[in-house]
This record gives C-alpha cells, sequence and structure tokens, in this order.
C-alpha cells in the first residue's frame, strides 16, 4: 500500500507528476479523499482505507516494563515444587544464549513459584490466585497467550522490538502505524497519547525514552504525544500570564504563514508537521484541561478501579484517564508501568506490583464492557520477554530471583473482536521452551493490524527504496485461534 501523504522527491518521480505543496497542504487539511489514493476500500477518519472490516476501531495497550515472570502469574508448572534447588538440566537449556548477569553462575537452581494458582471463571484458566484476584473474576474475558517469544535478551533492544518490530531504533512504534492507519477521530486530540505510570518501586527500573513512541520513518504527525503524570499533562498547555486566547491565535497564524511561505519554496514533510502540531497544542489548551478534570466521574468508578484511581499518575488513574482518552476519540493509548524487571527479591516485589496492577486492569475492562466499548476497543497486557524459572543469585524456599528470559513468555489480549477465556500455547514444565503453538511479537503485530482492518503484508510506508512494515521482511502469521 503506497501513501501518498507528504511526497518526498523520490515519491514524486516513482508516483508521476503529482503537484507536491498541493498535496502537502491536502495531508495538511487531512481530507478523507485524499487518503482514498491510497488503495481501495472504505476510507477510516483521514486515514488510510481499511483492507476488510475492522474488529477493533482503539487499542489500549498496557506495557509492564521490565519482564513479569510468566510462571509466578499465568504460566501454572505445578511439578517445579518437586525440582526446588535442583540444577536446570543442561537439556532444556540447549545452548541457549543466557544474560551476562547469570552466565558465570556455578548453577542454574530451580525456584519453583511460592504462589498458589486456580482455575478460574468457566473456562477453568490457570492464574495465580494470592496476587491476582481481580482478574480472576474477568478470566472468561481475557485471551491468554503462554507461547510468545523473541530474539532479544536485554530490555533496550526487548522493548523496541515489542514495540516496533525490531531491535534496532528508529523505525516507528505500533501506535504510529495504527495512527497511520486509522487517521484521528477527534482534530482537538492526538490520534496517539502516551501514559507513564509513576513507579511505587525505585529500584531495578528500566528507561523508558521518547524514541519509544517516534513516528520513525512515518509523517511526524503519527509519533505518540506523551501526557505526563503530574502536574500539568501537557507542558506549557496553558498561556502565559498577560496572553489571552486571542493573542495566542494571532500569534499562531503568523507563524503559520511563515511556515506555508516555506513549504512552498522547500515541500518538507517536517514543515508540514510543524504547522499541524501548533494547530493540534492550540486546539489542546481547551480539550485536555476537560478531558483530565475528573469531577464528571461517578462514586462508583472509583469504587471500581479503587481510590488510587482520583490521584494523577498512580496506575489506576492511568487506566483511567486511558478509557477517557478513547472515548473522546484517542485510537491508541500506549501505557508503560515500570518496575517489573525482578533480577532479586521477586516475592518482595511481586505483591507490590501485582497489587497496583490487579484491580485496575480487571476494572478497565469492566469499564469498557459496560459502556459498550469493550467489543471494538483492544486491550492488550505483557511485558517485553519473560523470565527464568532458574534462580538468579541467591534461592531460598520463600524468595528468589529470575533473570530474562526470551524463549517463552505470557501475555494477554481482551475485546477487540478477542476470543476471551482462551489459552494459547503452551510451555514445558519448566516454562523454558515452547513446546505447541509459538507466537513471535511478529504474529502478534500480525494479529493487531488484522484487528485494526490491515493486512500486514500489504499495510506499508514507502521508505529508503522499500515498502516497510511493522512485521518486516520475515515471515508473520496471524493467529486466527485467538479471534471471535
Amino acid at each position: 500500500m503506497i501513501s501518498l501523504e507528504n511526497p518526498t522527491r523520490r515519491k514524486f518521480f516513482t508516483q508521476g507528476g503529482n503537484l507536491l505543496g498541493g498535496l502537502a497542504l491536502g495531508s495538511l487539511l487531512n481530507r478523507p479523499a485524499f487518503s482514498s489514493a491510497a488503495g481501495a476500500g472504505p476510507a477510516s477518519d483521514g486515514g488510510i482505507p481499511l483492507q476488510f472490516p475492522a474488529k477493533a476501531k482503539r487499542i489500549i495497550y498496557l506495557h509492564m516494563v521490565g519482564g513479569p515472570p510468566q510462571m509466578d502469574l499465568f504460566d501454572y508448572k505445578p511439578e517445579m515444587k518437586k525440582w526446588y534447588n535442583k540444577d536446570l538440566p543442561e537439556s532444556v537449556i540447549n545452548g541457549q544464549r543466557l544474560t551476562g548477569m547469570t552466565s558465570n553462575q556455578a548453577r542454574f537452581p530451580i525456584a519453583p513459584s511460592v504462589y498458589n494458582f486456580a482455575q478460574r471463571g468457566e473456562s477453568g484458566m490457570w492464574m495465580n490466585s494470592d496476587l491476582l484476584p481481580w482478574m480472576g473474576k474477568c478470566a472468561d474475558d481475557i485471551c491468554l497467550v503462554r507461547s510468545m517469544h523473541t530474539e532479544a535478551i536485554n530490555h533496550e533492544p526487548a522493548i523496541t522490538a515489542m514495540q516496533t518490530g525490531n531491535q534496532v531504533a528508529g523505525g516507528p512504534c505500533l501506535g504510529s502505524w495504527a495512527s497511520y492507519g486509522l487517521g484521528a477521530a477527534n482534530e482537538n486530540l492526538p490520534a496517539f497519547v502516551v501514559l507513564v505510570a509513576r513507579n511505587i518501586l525505585q529500584y531495578q527500573i528500566q528507561a523508558i525514552s521518547g524514541k519509544l513512541w517516534s513516528s520513525g520513518y512515518l509523517p511526524g504527525k503519527h509519533a505518540g504525544v506523551s501526557f505526563r503524570n503530574s502536574g500539568d499533562p501537557i507542558l506549557y498547555i496553558n498561556n502565559p500570564a498577560g496572553v489571552s486566547s486571542s493573542l495566542r491565535r494571532k500569534m499562531l497564524d503568523g507563524l503559520k504563514e511563515m511556515n506555508e511561505f516555506q513549504l512552498n519554496q522547500t515541500p518538507d514533510p517536517d514543515t508540514v508537521t510543524r504547522i499541524q502540531q501548533y494547530e493540534m497544542a492550540f486546539r489542546m489548551q481547551s480539550s485536555v484541561p476537560n478531558l483530565v478534570d475528573l469531577k464528571d466521574e461517578k462514586e462508583s468508578t472509583f469504587s471500581l478501579y479503587g481510590e488510587e484511581a482520583r490521584e494523577s499518575g498512580t496506575f489506576a488513574n492511568t487506566l483511567l484517564m486511558s478509557r477517557r482518552l478513547i472515548e473522546k476519540g484517542v485510537r491508541f493509548v500506549q501505557v508503560y508501568k515500570n518496575s517489573w524487571d525482578t533480577h532479586a527479591d521477586v516475592t518482595g516485589r511481586l505483591p507490590n506490583l501485582c497489587k497496583e496492577m490487579d484491580q485496575p486492569c480487571y476494572a478497565l475492562i469492566q469499564d469498557l464492557k459496560q459502556r459498550g466499548l469493550l467489543d471494538d476497543t483492544l486491550v492488550i497486557w505483557g511485558g517485553e520477554f519473560g523470565r527464568t524459572i532458574y534462580s538468579q543469585g541467591g534461592l531460598t524456599a520463600t524468595n528468589y530471583g529470575r533473570d530474562h528470559h526470551p524463549r517463552c513468555f505470557s501475555m494477554w489480549m481482551a475485546g477487540g473482536g478477542i476470543k476471551g477465556g482462551t489459552v494459547y500455547g503452551e510451555t514445558d514444565d519448566f516454562s523454558y521452551n515452547i513446546v505447541k503453538n509459538p507466537v513471535h511479537i511478529r504474529d502478534l503485530h500480525a494479529t493487531i493490524l488484522h484487528q485494526l482492518g490491515y493486512d500486514h503484508e500489504k499495510f506499508s510506508f514507502p521508505y529508503q527504496g522499500l515498502n516497510q512494515k511493522l512485521t518486516g521482511v520475515e515471515p508473520a502469521k496471524v493467529i486466527h485461534d485467538l479471534l471471535a
């Protein structure tokens, strides 16, 4: 699929005698008729025409930065009780890559999960019953994938791969691809918003930077707009003292004239982005303050999410804000929750992390369902990789650490045409290798795009002489067994 948006010199010569200035300004106006030149099918709101009917119109992606331990949460391994403090067999490791943090350990002692598991819902889905009592109540709403895998073994490339489809930074993230495809549904808000929940634990924290929500080689307007977790959600959202709204408008009109003059002299996608973002910022001055003001929320909402939802920056507040954002027309909300890097003190850290995460995740699903939004809103939860069954560092009967493990990990999804109450994939008794139905992150991305109405093989953007895709050039497939 070729986009005519913000054409470069290369696109001009490869696509014919287009009027560069007209096209650039046409994209500024965000006209659906303009985008329909990209291919057949019903046009979405100012984006790329859908290739087939979409099941999801919007996405809330909850990324647990650091890599949650799958065998302590969703991948029940009762046989490991018999293996406590025994060495992980070499036949299981089978020469696989280990991180530098444990590769020199003298032993790889197995650390069974200390937590109880139970079957939940009519589906009988096994999950941690000690730490996830709320999530157990919505087991029949979620689709649990236990066979995710990736090549990346360290956080930075693993998070980048999960977000952009490539371990090398610089490509567009999933949210930018969604914005590029679906376009904007509310001209007063970005199509793609990023929320970073504050940390309750102040150690073993991974860096979260703006490159994770970059638009890469896509037009700049598709980059994520990050809302702050304290104070004003956007810096300088309010006019300085003595500057009225009419004066601000007059200033922006003058700035727009200068940028359009520059655009006519030298057609440049960055100039188009600059014009668009200044205008968006002006419109957000009125839309964002009302959006973050929770006075219109009922007491029942805070009972559902928990009292922490009242406090800006908490994970509960972030999920409540996610619902408010998609309700106002935001297409993609990316939430980052840090501190899941459990190299040590799993039983000291995990109860706090799960307590913070459990009820709000349940509440988000129920809230969306009550409002009739879950059917066409896809909720995604997961980290960048999993953790090892063997202990990193010291091991006791009540505590242990776990190293990075890319060979298998668990994620769940809900809504957006996903089959609730489904468990897909299977790992060995050690939660170390996949024995049934592996799902690579490329397959996950292909499935997500499919739910948005796009074929991952055809949904592309021309860059450096290639039709670039989220799923890259290696094989990827839609996992139809996950779909309702």
